[in-house]
């Protein structure tokens, strides 16, 4: 849920913060053998690997077990195969959401998945559902100390991205889906370290909801956070400002 304005501040921090349970190293291990194996086990020519080992040395994953997950994903080593699977819900309030899991058995994630909805106040969306409300973009985020903003602004829109933003701490540059890669390359060639860089799903209006609604999401949403198989949770809310300042103190 990155993005230019103060929830995609206390998200970004919550998300570090969040890395430090002990189910960050499983989630991390699952990214980066999906990654190998569709890339390849060399970092150097494979961006999607190099970020997800950049995510699992930002919570201290030792170098001999992101090793052994990039051997599982070339094949190297031997062990059940990892998938992508996305799913689509409502929770409270009537918020679109779609999360993106990495599994090795899909038959455990579907369930768990529709019942942490169903615990929460939410409901299990069929394929489809709430796709529509959203749009697949390339969201890259960059701490403002990396560059200056006009010289990144002329490099970014240069290689092909849409736009760029900025706040008190990050640069969010936005792409589609084509030109994701040819901008994260212009920003490893000009040596511009950046803080995170996916797909995304970015909703198409972002819907104002209630302090009480906000508080009961946030169950929803930690409660998804907290299964090892779910990466990323991309909603169309927007919190109102005293839920933010609760979220900012916790």
């Amino acid at each position: 849920m990155a993005g230019h304005s103060k929830w995609a501040n206390i998200k970004h921090r919550k998300a570090a913060s969040d890395k430090k349970r002990g189910k960050a190293w499983s989630k991390a291990a699952h990214a980066i053998i999906v990654a190998a194996r569709l890339g390849g086990g060399d970092i150097r020519a494979n961006s999607r690997l190099a970020m997800a080992v950049h995510d699992a040395k930002k919570v201290n994953m030792p170098a001999d077990t992101i090793d052994r997950a990039i051997k599982r994903g070339t094949g190297e080593l031997q062990g059940p195969e990892t998938v992508e699977l996305t799913y689509e819900g409502y929770g409270p309030g009537g918020v679109a959401m779609v999360i993106e899991c990495l599994t090795d058995n899909r038959n455990r994630t579907a369930p768990d998945i529709k019942h942490i909805f169903e615990k929460f106040g939410g409901s299990f969306g069929a394929q489809g559902s709430v796709m529509h409300s959203f749009s697949r973009k390339g969201i890259i985020v960059v701490r403002k100390d990396k560059a200056p903003e006009e010289a990144l602004f002329d490099m970014v829109v240069g290689a092909g991205a849409e736009d760029l933003t900025a706040d008190d701490e990050f640069y969010t540059i936005t792409t589609g889906p084509a030109e994701f890669e040819p901008v994260k390359k212009a920003l490893e060639k000009a040596a511009i370290i950046t803080e995170s860089a996916q797909l995304e799903y970015v909703p198409h209006l972002r819907n104002a909801i209630d302090l009480e609604t906000a508080r009961e999401l946030q169950k929803l949403l930690d409660a998804l956070e907290d299964n090892n198989d779910v990466q990323n949770i991309f909603t169309n809310h927007e919190p109102p400002e005293a839920f933010l300042n609760e979220l900012n103190q916790s």
